[in-house]
């Protein structure tokens, strides 16, 4: 695997992953399936054919910890409940999850736990791929120094840097500049996460 390959690959699990393979203790929301569809549909979550590598993802928080769609569902329509894995716990420093569920987490699943701590008002996330788009918006919105990796501490600490540094909060928009083709939208809901992204793809695409 090259190493552009590597920061595309969805599936690549940097982290030190605690999987409890067992049935979701929780219910998936429609509306989590939902938004990870429609995103499928417009091509912003999905498959790259010529490598087998999947991209994108789709987050919500519950009482219960995130529930995060799984690694390698890309080329998965429509999704299913048993495509969605609990992270209950993580630890940022030791760069591991836990994760309960019938399919392993998604290598953002540190990245999106990183977002949640920064703001506890932040309840839904999504990771899309959009080549076009991530030129656009590189720079011109909150943009992660580009030789962070994805899926790492190093990643998740720069995330709160964002936080800290920027006006990201009200933009509700992240560009992943050392992860090619990278952006994460979130919002109280995924209603305003998703929105975010389709008004820039209306915008740009």
């Amino acid at each position: 695997m090259s190493n552009q390959d590597q920061f595309i690959d969805e599936g690549y699990i940097k982290y030190n992953i605690n999987w409890i393979n067992e049935v979701l203790p929780i219910a998936v929301p429609n509306q989590l399936m939902h938004w990870r569809d429609k995103m499928h549909e417009l091509k912003q979550i999905g498959h790259y054919a010529d490598i087998n590598i999947g991209y994108g993802n789709i987050s919500v928080k519950t009482t219960k910890g995130f529930l995060i769609s799984g690694t390698q569902t890309g080329d998965v329509y429509p999704i299913q409940p048993e495509h969605f894995t609990l992270v209950t716990d993580y630890d940022i420093e030791a760069n591991s999850v836990t994760c309960k569920g019938e399919i392993k987490a998604s290598s953002e699943s540190m990245t999106h736990a990183a977002v949640y701590e920064a703001d506890e008002a932040i309840n839904a996330i999504i990771h899309i791929h959009n080549q076009k788009l991530w030129e656009k918006l590189m720079d011109n919105v909150p943009t992660t120094k580009k030789e962070v990796p994805y899926g790492t501490p190093e990643m998740a600490n720069e995330i709160f840097r964002l936080f800290k540094e920027t006006a990201v909060q009200q933009e509700k928009i992240i560009v992943m500049a050392g992860h090619d083709e990278g952006i994460i939208s979130f919002g109280k809901d995924l209603e305003e996460a998703g929105e975010i992204l389709l008004n820039f793809l209306a915008k740009f695409n």
